[in-house]
């Protein structure tokens, strides 16, 4: 199977604007997309108070309807993007598994993703995060309510002019210690396709001796230099290969997550990185990436690696 742009829908509006991401991600990097829903038959897990056995759900009208589900979808994205290869399939099995596997064959995976709401919530549903956390190939979290400046920007019902192409930045949450290449390289990339700048976001920490700059501010200057001299030299090597993008590093003393989360109010999409873990505990995303999901207000890649 050629590789995809795939997109996991359940109905929700975030599903469909995941979808209709997808779509124009898909353009961008000349690929087919590839709509899936997953969802496993289970009987009732109880009985009638009269002690008679309550006939199961046939299973035909649960596909039947995902079937539905997928074939509007379809129609509505190439009614907007008619040069675009789309396919549909309904997969058995539990959300989670069954999106895991609809990845192995994506070059990237694409969900919804809710808001955080006015009292308390999560951007990301336990499905999501599962997958989230169990997948091998980047996934782009999409919420349902952007801002007003890209739903301009995505005024283009024939699909001839991207999203992003307004200049907004990619921004990239880099962390010195681990620069994976994989993650940089889709991040520049997705700049590079959106003719868009790249905004790249590096926290630090002074050392504890400092006390803020009090005691010792010429020993903070020249730690900031070291630090601004090791992002610069990180991305050296990228900004050769794609000389077309405009970087714009930045340094920041404390943890990268607000940052980030203030950067993507005005963001095409936001990149950061997931190191690859084997173990069955915890959910695999480290604390900037977890704070970044939970209020993001554009797209959020997550690129694992090791």
């Amino acid at each position: 199977m050629p590789s995809t742009i795939t997109v996991g829908l359940d109905g929700s509006p975030e599903s469909l604007a995941a979808a209709e991401w997808a779509a124009r991600e898909a353009i961008l990097r000349d690929l087919p997309l590839r709509l899936v829903n997953a969802s496993e038959w289970q009987a009732p897990a109880y009985a009638a108070a009269s002690g008679l056995d309550i006939p199961p759900v046939p299973r035909d009208p649960q596909h039947s309807s995902a079937r539905r589900l997928l074939d509007d979808v379809r129609a509505c994205i190439t009614g907007r993007h008619p040069d675009l290869r789309v396919e549909v399939e309904d997969i058995d099995g539990l959300p989670v598994s069954a999106l895991l596997r609809a990845a192995e064959d994506a070059e990237l995976l694409v969900l919804g993703s809710r808001g955080l709401g006015k009292v308390a919530g999560f951007l990301l549903g336990s499905v999501s995060l599962a997958v989230l956390a169990g997948c091998e190939r980047p996934v782009v979290l999409v919420r349902s309510a952007q801002p007003e400046w890209q739903a301009r920007a995505e005024e283009d019902p024939a699909g001839t002019r991207p999203a992003g192409t307004d200049r907004h930045d990619v921004v990239l949450g880099l962390d010195l210690s681990h620069p994976h290449d994989k993650l940089l390289e889709f991040a520049f990339d997705a700049a590079s396709r959106r003719a868009a700048p790249l905004r790249v976001v590096h926290g630090w920490t002074l050392p504890p001796y400092s006390y803020g700059g009090d005691l010792v501010p010429e020993l903070d200057d020249d730690l900031a230099r070291q630090v601004r001299r090791e992002l610069s030299t990180a991305l050296r090597p990228w900004r050769e290969k794609f000389p077309d993008v405009e970087v714009s590093p930045q340094t920041t003393v404390g943890g990268a997550g607000p940052h980030l989360v203030d950067a993507s109010h005005d963001a095409a999409l936001v990149v950061v990185g997931r190191r690859t873990r084997r173990s069955a505990v915890g959910t695999h995303i480290g604390p900037v990436t977890q704070a970044l999901l939970h209020h993001a207000a554009a797209p959020v890649a997550v690129v694992p690696h090791d």
